[in-house]
């Protein structure tokens, strides 16, 4: 099983917590959707890329996603198992959860994130459970 696929995500997560919004759209097609489907946010191309990353820096700005485990689960999907963890810019409550994220790539390149606090719709949307 080619590991490309897992190097792109990991890549992806470490420009996220390094802020850097160019790496992380070098891992993207330009199309590239983040979508968020536990509160109806989505994140469109490079635009909503850059927007994606001025909400996490406003909402919290030291938040940091630990990658637990990456796996891919065909050709062009994969799986992260991550951890992040925040403290609030305006409350400084500190909070932490662990999501899934469901990867699909085209030529290479990631052009879907689908986030899910429950572990469980992402194996369901990853095809993994029923």
């Amino acid at each position: 099983m080619s590991q490309e696929n897992v190097r792109l995500v990991e890549r992806a997560i470490a420009a996220i917590n390094a802020r850097d919004i160019d790496g992380y759209l070098a891992c993207c097609t330009e199309n590239v959707e983040l979508l968020l489907p536990m509160v109806g946010a989505q994140y469109l191309g490079a635009d909503g890329i850059r927007r994606f990353f001025t909400d996490i820096e406003d909402a919290g700005p030291d938040f940091r996603i630990e990658v637990q485990r990456v796996q891919e689960t065909g050709d062009s999907h994969a799986l992260a198992f991550l951890r992040f963890s925040s403290t609030g810019r305006a409350s400084g409550i500190v909070t932490g959860a662990e999501s899934a994220n469901v990867y699909d790539f085209t030529e290479g390149k990631i052009r879907r994130i689908r986030i899910f606090l429950d572990r469980s719709e992402a194996l369901k949307a990853a095809g993994l459970a029923e």
